[in-house]
Protein backbone atom coordinates (compact mmCIF):
# COMPACT_ATOMS: atom_id res chain seq x y z
CA UNK A 1 0.00 0.00 0.00
CA UNK A 2 1.29 3.63 -0.53
CA UNK A 3 2.66 4.75 2.56
CA UNK A 4 3.16 8.04 4.24
CA UNK A 5 6.36 10.06 3.69
CA UNK A 6 8.12 10.61 6.97
CA UNK A 7 9.79 13.61 7.65
CA UNK A 8 13.61 12.30 6.49
CA UNK A 9 16.26 14.03 8.95
CA UNK A 10 19.35 15.67 7.36
CA UNK A 11 21.80 14.39 5.77
CA UNK A 12 25.39 14.07 7.67
CA UNK A 13 28.26 16.35 6.98
CA UNK A 14 29.82 16.27 3.84
CA UNK A 15 27.32 13.59 2.07
CA UNK A 16 26.39 14.60 -1.36
CA UNK A 17 22.36 15.14 -1.34
CA UNK A 18 21.74 16.31 -4.60
CA UNK A 19 17.82 16.27 -4.16
CA UNK A 20 18.44 18.87 -1.60
CA UNK A 21 20.60 21.27 -3.34
CA UNK A 22 18.31 20.77 -6.58
CA UNK A 23 15.54 21.88 -4.01
CA UNK A 24 17.01 24.66 -2.37
CA UNK A 25 18.15 25.79 -5.65
CA UNK A 26 14.55 26.33 -6.72
CA UNK A 27 13.13 27.45 -3.77
CA UNK A 28 15.61 30.28 -3.71
CA UNK A 29 14.76 30.94 -7.23
CA UNK A 30 11.64 31.12 -6.42
CA UNK A 31 12.05 33.02 -3.45
CA UNK A 32 13.74 35.94 -5.33
CA UNK A 33 10.22 36.20 -7.14
CA UNK A 34 7.33 38.14 -5.94
CA UNK A 35 4.33 36.38 -6.00
CA UNK A 36 1.20 35.83 -3.75
CA UNK A 37 0.59 32.31 -5.55
CA UNK A 38 1.95 29.84 -2.76
CA UNK A 39 4.86 27.02 -3.75
CA UNK A 40 4.11 23.67 -3.74
CA UNK A 41 5.47 21.71 -0.78
CA UNK A 42 8.72 18.78 -1.25
CA UNK A 43 6.72 16.04 -2.30
CA UNK A 44 8.37 14.16 0.72
CA UNK A 45 6.78 16.33 3.30
CA UNK A 46 3.32 16.51 1.12
CA UNK A 47 0.52 14.68 1.34
CA UNK A 48 -0.23 14.07 -2.80
CA UNK A 49 -3.71 14.09 -4.33
CA UNK A 50 -3.64 13.38 -8.00
CA UNK A 51 -6.97 13.85 -10.18
CA UNK A 52 -7.42 13.12 -13.29
CA UNK A 53 -8.72 15.98 -15.64
CA UNK A 54 -12.29 14.65 -15.69
CA UNK A 55 -12.82 14.29 -12.21
CA UNK A 56 -11.86 17.68 -11.74
CA UNK A 57 -13.95 19.13 -14.93
CA UNK A 58 -17.12 18.12 -16.26
CA UNK A 59 -15.68 16.65 -19.57
CA UNK A 60 -18.80 14.20 -20.97
CA UNK A 61 -19.02 16.53 -24.21
CA UNK A 62 -15.56 16.46 -24.71
CA UNK A 63 -15.34 13.15 -23.88
CA UNK A 64 -17.90 12.13 -26.67
CA UNK A 65 -16.22 13.86 -29.07
CA UNK A 66 -12.45 11.83 -28.58
CA UNK A 67 -14.49 8.62 -28.42
CA UNK A 68 -17.08 9.53 -31.46
CA UNK A 69 -14.98 11.47 -33.80
CA UNK A 70 -10.85 10.41 -32.38
CA UNK A 71 -8.41 12.47 -31.62
CA UNK A 72 -7.82 14.95 -33.80
CA UNK A 73 -11.08 16.30 -33.85
CA UNK A 74 -10.85 16.65 -29.85
CA UNK A 75 -8.43 18.28 -29.50
CA UNK A 76 -9.30 20.65 -32.05
CA UNK A 77 -12.48 21.10 -30.55
CA UNK A 78 -10.44 21.86 -27.17
CA UNK A 79 -8.56 24.64 -29.00
CA UNK A 80 -11.26 26.24 -30.39
CA UNK A 81 -12.97 26.95 -26.93
CA UNK A 82 -9.83 26.87 -24.86
CA UNK A 83 -10.92 30.13 -23.71
CA UNK A 84 -13.87 28.59 -22.51
CA UNK A 85 -13.58 27.40 -18.43
CA UNK A 86 -14.43 24.21 -18.27
CA UNK A 87 -17.30 23.37 -15.67
CA UNK A 88 -16.45 21.78 -12.03
CA UNK A 89 -16.21 17.81 -12.10
CA UNK A 90 -17.04 15.16 -8.98
CA UNK A 91 -13.76 16.35 -7.71
CA UNK A 92 -13.97 19.84 -7.55
CA UNK A 93 -15.14 20.24 -4.60
CA UNK A 94 -13.15 18.26 -2.66
CA UNK A 95 -10.13 19.82 -4.53
CA UNK A 96 -11.52 23.26 -2.99
CA UNK A 97 -11.62 21.77 0.32
CA UNK A 98 -7.88 20.21 0.29
CA UNK A 99 -7.10 23.99 -0.07
CA UNK A 100 -9.37 25.80 2.57
CA UNK A 101 -7.33 23.06 5.17
CA UNK A 102 -3.97 24.44 3.15
CA UNK A 103 -4.94 27.99 4.10
CA UNK A 104 -5.60 26.95 7.49
CA UNK A 105 -2.29 25.35 7.89
CA UNK A 106 -0.26 27.97 6.26
CA UNK A 107 -2.08 30.38 9.15
CA UNK A 108 -0.95 28.25 11.40
CA UNK A 109 2.14 26.66 10.49
CA UNK A 110 3.69 29.38 8.10
CA UNK A 111 6.91 27.57 7.07
CA UNK A 112 5.39 24.02 6.88
CA UNK A 113 5.41 21.78 3.94
CA UNK A 114 2.99 19.09 5.61
CA UNK A 115 0.54 20.53 3.18
CA UNK A 116 -1.77 18.60 0.68
CA UNK A 117 -0.28 18.60 -2.67
CA UNK A 118 -2.51 18.59 -5.30
CA UNK A 119 -1.44 17.24 -9.23
CA UNK A 120 -3.26 16.69 -12.28
CA UNK A 121 -2.42 13.72 -13.87
CA UNK A 122 -4.09 13.27 -17.27
CA UNK A 123 -3.13 11.27 -20.34
CA UNK A 124 -4.64 14.48 -22.39
CA UNK A 125 -2.80 15.85 -25.03
CA UNK A 126 -0.24 18.27 -24.18
CA UNK A 127 -2.20 20.72 -26.41
CA UNK A 128 -4.86 20.97 -24.27
CA UNK A 129 -2.98 22.31 -21.55
CA UNK A 130 -4.02 25.83 -21.93
CA UNK A 131 -8.13 24.95 -21.31
CA UNK A 132 -7.12 23.01 -18.47
CA UNK A 133 -4.96 25.97 -17.16
CA UNK A 134 -7.23 28.73 -18.06
CA UNK A 135 -10.28 26.82 -16.38
CA UNK A 136 -7.69 26.49 -13.10
CA UNK A 137 -6.93 30.26 -13.31
CA UNK A 138 -10.87 30.54 -13.84
CA UNK A 139 -11.46 29.14 -10.36
CA UNK A 140 -8.42 30.09 -9.04
CA UNK A 141 -7.67 26.59 -7.77
CA UNK A 142 -3.86 25.89 -6.53
CA UNK A 143 -2.37 23.17 -8.77
CA UNK A 144 0.99 23.85 -9.91
CA UNK A 145 1.96 20.66 -11.12
CA UNK A 146 0.58 19.00 -14.21
CA UNK A 147 1.07 15.59 -16.20
CA UNK A 148 -0.11 14.91 -19.27
CA UNK A 149 0.98 12.30 -20.78
CA UNK A 150 -0.35 12.23 -24.57
CA UNK A 151 -2.87 9.44 -24.44
CA UNK A 152 -0.26 6.91 -22.40
CA UNK A 153 -1.47 5.42 -19.06
CA UNK A 154 -0.33 8.04 -16.26
CA UNK A 155 -0.08 5.17 -13.40
CA UNK A 156 4.06 5.20 -13.93
CA UNK A 157 4.05 8.14 -13.02
CA UNK A 158 2.51 8.02 -9.29
CA UNK A 159 4.96 6.78 -7.65
CA UNK A 160 7.68 9.38 -8.79
CA UNK A 161 4.94 12.16 -7.34
CA UNK A 162 4.65 10.41 -4.34
CA UNK A 163 1.32 10.00 -4.58
CA UNK A 164 -0.68 9.74 -1.34
CA UNK A 165 -4.47 9.25 -3.49
CA UNK A 166 -4.94 9.10 -7.13
CA UNK A 167 -8.55 9.63 -8.66
CA UNK A 168 -9.78 9.10 -11.90
CA UNK A 169 -13.05 8.47 -14.15
CA UNK A 170 -11.00 5.35 -15.51
CA UNK A 171 -11.84 2.35 -13.53
CA UNK A 172 -9.13 0.58 -15.72
CA UNK A 173 -6.02 3.26 -14.42
CA UNK A 174 -7.86 2.88 -10.72
CA UNK A 175 -7.23 -0.87 -10.83
CA UNK A 176 -3.58 -0.42 -12.10
CA UNK A 177 -2.63 1.87 -8.95
CA UNK A 178 -4.34 -0.15 -6.48
CA UNK A 179 -2.47 -3.22 -8.09
CA UNK A 180 1.00 -1.07 -7.41
CA UNK A 181 -0.04 -0.11 -3.97
CA UNK A 182 -1.63 3.02 -4.23
CA UNK A 183 -4.42 4.24 -2.53
CA UNK A 184 -6.84 5.02 -5.60
CA UNK A 185 -10.97 5.32 -6.39
CA UNK A 186 -12.97 6.14 -9.61
CA UNK A 187 -14.89 9.23 -9.35
CA UNK A 188 -19.07 9.57 -9.36
CA UNK A 189 -20.87 12.51 -10.02
CA UNK A 190 -24.40 12.42 -7.54
CA UNK A 191 -27.70 12.79 -9.47
CA UNK A 192 -28.57 15.84 -7.55
CA UNK A 193 -26.00 18.42 -6.11
CA UNK A 194 -25.89 19.03 -2.05
CA UNK A 195 -24.55 22.21 0.05
CA UNK A 196 -21.30 20.84 1.27
CA UNK A 197 -18.96 22.56 3.86
CA UNK A 198 -17.21 25.58 2.78
CA UNK A 199 -14.77 25.19 6.16
CA UNK A 200 -14.65 21.91 6.85
CA UNK A 201 -13.07 18.69 4.52
CA UNK A 202 -15.48 16.09 5.17
CA UNK A 203 -14.03 12.55 4.19
CA UNK A 204 -16.64 9.24 4.41
CA UNK A 205 -14.92 5.49 4.12
CA UNK A 206 -16.51 2.61 4.17
CA UNK A 207 -14.66 -0.39 6.48
CA UNK A 208 -13.76 -3.54 4.75
CA UNK A 209 -11.85 -3.78 1.69
CA UNK A 210 -11.51 0.23 1.52
CA UNK A 211 -9.73 0.84 5.07
CA UNK A 212 -9.52 -2.66 5.71
CA UNK A 213 -8.80 -5.37 4.30
CA UNK A 214 -11.25 -7.81 2.84
CA UNK A 215 -10.63 -10.91 4.97
CA UNK A 216 -13.82 -10.35 7.05
CA UNK A 217 -15.98 -10.00 3.35
CA UNK A 218 -14.38 -12.96 2.45
CA UNK A 219 -16.27 -14.63 4.92
CA UNK A 220 -19.26 -13.13 5.10
CA UNK A 221 -19.53 -14.02 0.75
CA UNK A 222 -17.81 -17.71 1.39
CA UNK A 223 -20.15 -18.90 4.78
CA UNK A 224 -22.63 -16.31 6.10
CA UNK A 225 -23.17 -13.63 8.88
CA UNK A 226 -23.40 -16.31 11.77
CA UNK A 227 -20.06 -17.50 10.71
CA UNK A 228 -18.71 -13.85 10.59
CA UNK A 229 -20.27 -12.64 13.46
CA UNK A 230 -18.30 -15.82 15.25
CA UNK A 231 -15.25 -15.18 13.66
CA UNK A 232 -14.96 -11.74 14.48
CA UNK A 233 -15.92 -12.51 17.60
CA UNK A 234 -13.05 -14.40 17.92
CA UNK A 235 -10.55 -12.44 16.93
CA UNK A 236 -11.53 -9.40 18.28
CA UNK A 237 -7.96 -8.51 19.68
CA UNK A 238 -6.24 -9.32 16.63
CA UNK A 239 -6.47 -6.34 14.20
CA UNK A 240 -7.43 -6.26 10.30
CA UNK A 241 -5.29 -6.39 7.73
CA UNK A 242 -4.68 -2.85 6.19
CA UNK A 243 -6.68 -2.00 3.10
CA UNK A 244 -5.95 0.23 -0.32
CA UNK A 245 -6.96 3.45 1.63
CA UNK A 246 -5.89 3.04 5.20
CA UNK A 247 -2.72 5.03 4.11
CA UNK A 248 -5.14 7.76 2.81
CA UNK A 249 -6.90 7.92 6.53
CA UNK A 250 -3.49 8.42 8.15
CA UNK A 251 -2.44 11.17 6.11
CA UNK A 252 -5.22 12.63 7.19
CA UNK A 253 -4.67 11.76 10.87
CA UNK A 254 -1.22 12.99 10.64
CA UNK A 255 -2.65 16.76 9.06
CA UNK A 256 -4.94 16.59 11.91
CA UNK A 257 -2.86 16.05 14.74
CA UNK A 258 -1.30 19.42 13.49
CA UNK A 259 -4.27 21.68 14.60
CA UNK A 260 -4.76 19.89 17.55
CA UNK A 261 -1.33 20.44 18.59
CA UNK A 262 -2.42 24.08 18.31
CA UNK A 263 -5.51 23.32 20.54
CA UNK A 264 -7.31 23.72 17.46
CA UNK A 265 -9.14 20.35 17.73
CA UNK A 266 -13.19 21.86 17.97
CA UNK A 267 -11.99 23.86 15.08
CA UNK A 268 -10.46 21.22 13.07
CA UNK A 269 -11.31 21.53 9.14
CA UNK A 270 -10.57 17.89 8.50
CA UNK A 271 -13.88 15.45 9.81
CA UNK A 272 -13.93 11.72 9.40
CA UNK A 273 -15.89 9.53 9.29
CA UNK A 274 -16.37 5.60 8.78
CA UNK A 275 -19.73 4.41 7.72
CA UNK A 276 -20.10 0.90 7.73
CA UNK A 277 -22.40 -2.34 6.73
CA UNK A 278 -21.33 -3.82 9.96
CA UNK A 279 -23.39 -4.40 12.90
CA UNK A 280 -21.89 -2.34 16.15
CA UNK A 281 -22.66 -5.26 19.21
CA UNK A 282 -21.99 -8.18 16.65
CA UNK A 283 -18.75 -6.98 14.45
CA UNK A 284 -17.88 -3.69 15.58
CA UNK A 285 -15.37 -3.70 18.52
CA UNK A 286 -12.86 -5.32 16.18
CA UNK A 287 -12.83 -2.55 13.84
CA UNK A 288 -12.76 0.16 16.58
CA UNK A 289 -9.84 -1.88 18.19
CA UNK A 290 -8.01 -1.81 14.88
CA UNK A 291 -8.06 1.48 14.13
CA UNK A 292 -7.01 1.98 18.08
CA UNK A 293 -3.61 -0.59 16.99
CA UNK A 294 -2.80 1.79 14.35
CA UNK A 295 -2.74 4.68 16.38
CA UNK A 296 -5.39 6.31 14.29
CA UNK A 297 -8.83 8.06 15.20
CA UNK A 298 -12.16 8.44 13.71
CA UNK A 299 -14.06 11.15 14.28
CA UNK A 300 -17.31 9.52 13.58
CA UNK A 301 -18.39 5.57 12.97
CA UNK A 302 -21.47 4.65 11.96
CA UNK A 303 -22.49 0.56 12.26
CA UNK A 304 -25.90 0.37 9.93
CA UNK A 305 -25.93 -3.44 10.45
CA UNK A 306 -27.17 -3.42 7.03
CA UNK A 307 -29.40 -0.45 6.32
CA UNK A 308 -28.35 1.55 3.18
CA UNK A 309 -26.13 4.16 3.41
CA UNK A 310 -27.32 7.00 1.03
CA UNK A 311 -30.04 8.74 4.01
CA UNK A 312 -26.97 8.47 6.57
CA UNK A 313 -24.45 10.46 4.09
CA UNK A 314 -26.81 12.60 3.28
CA UNK A 315 -26.65 13.83 7.06
CA UNK A 316 -22.98 13.68 6.58
CA UNK A 317 -22.96 15.86 3.33
CA UNK A 318 -19.00 14.56 3.02
CA UNK A 319 -17.16 16.03 0.15
CA UNK A 320 -15.91 12.44 -1.30
CA UNK A 321 -17.59 8.33 0.28
CA UNK A 322 -15.25 5.79 -0.72
CA UNK A 323 -16.58 2.54 -0.88
CA UNK A 324 -16.08 -1.07 -2.80
CA UNK A 325 -19.45 -2.06 -3.32
CA UNK A 326 -21.11 -0.12 -6.27
CA UNK A 327 -24.73 -0.97 -4.78
CA UNK A 328 -23.44 1.65 -2.48
CA UNK A 329 -21.91 3.96 -4.74
CA UNK A 330 -25.36 3.71 -6.75
CA UNK A 331 -27.55 4.87 -3.43
CA UNK A 332 -25.23 7.62 -2.39
CA UNK A 333 -25.58 9.04 -5.92
CA UNK A 334 -29.18 9.16 -5.97
CA UNK A 335 -28.82 10.94 -2.70
CA UNK A 336 -26.39 13.68 -3.97
CA UNK A 337 -23.30 12.30 -2.29
CA UNK A 338 -19.85 12.59 -4.40
CA UNK A 339 -18.62 9.41 -4.32
CA UNK A 340 -15.25 6.82 -5.35
CA UNK A 341 -15.56 3.23 -6.04
CA UNK A 342 -12.43 1.48 -4.79
CA UNK A 343 -12.24 -1.72 -6.89
CA UNK A 344 -10.67 -3.83 -4.23
CA UNK A 345 -11.42 -7.46 -2.77
CA UNK A 346 -14.12 -9.82 -3.11
CA UNK A 347 -16.88 -7.46 -3.17
CA UNK A 348 -15.97 -7.10 -6.74
CA UNK A 349 -17.02 -10.64 -7.88
CA UNK A 350 -20.34 -9.86 -6.34
CA UNK A 351 -23.85 -7.58 -7.25
CA UNK A 352 -25.83 -7.02 -4.22
CA UNK A 353 -24.55 -10.05 -2.53
CA UNK A 354 -24.87 -12.35 -5.68
CA UNK A 355 -21.65 -14.23 -7.48
CA UNK A 356 -21.50 -12.29 -10.46
CA UNK A 357 -21.39 -15.08 -12.86
CA UNK A 358 -18.54 -15.45 -15.67
CA UNK A 359 -19.99 -15.50 -19.55
CA UNK A 360 -19.53 -18.64 -20.75
CA UNK A 361 -17.75 -18.67 -23.89
CA UNK A 362 -19.35 -20.71 -27.02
Amino acid sequence: MSEIKPNESAPAPGEDNGEEKDWAAAKAFFDNLKTHKPRPPKPRFAVTIAVSSRTLFNMVAERKIYEEEGVEKYVAYQLEHESEPLKPGAAFPFVKALMNVNSRLRELYPDSEELFDIVLMTNNHAQVGVRLINSINHYDLTIERFCMTGGQSPIGYLKAYMTNLYLSKDSEKVGEAIEEGIAAATMFMPKTEMELSDTQLRVAFDGDAVLFSDESEIIVKKHGLDTFFEHEKEFENKPLAQGPLKCFLEALGKLQRKFYAKNERMNCPIRTFLVTARSAASSGARVLKTLRSWGLEIDEALFLAGAPKGPLLQKIKPHIFFDDQMFHIEGAKELGTISAHVPYGIGQKYNRGKLIEPEKKE
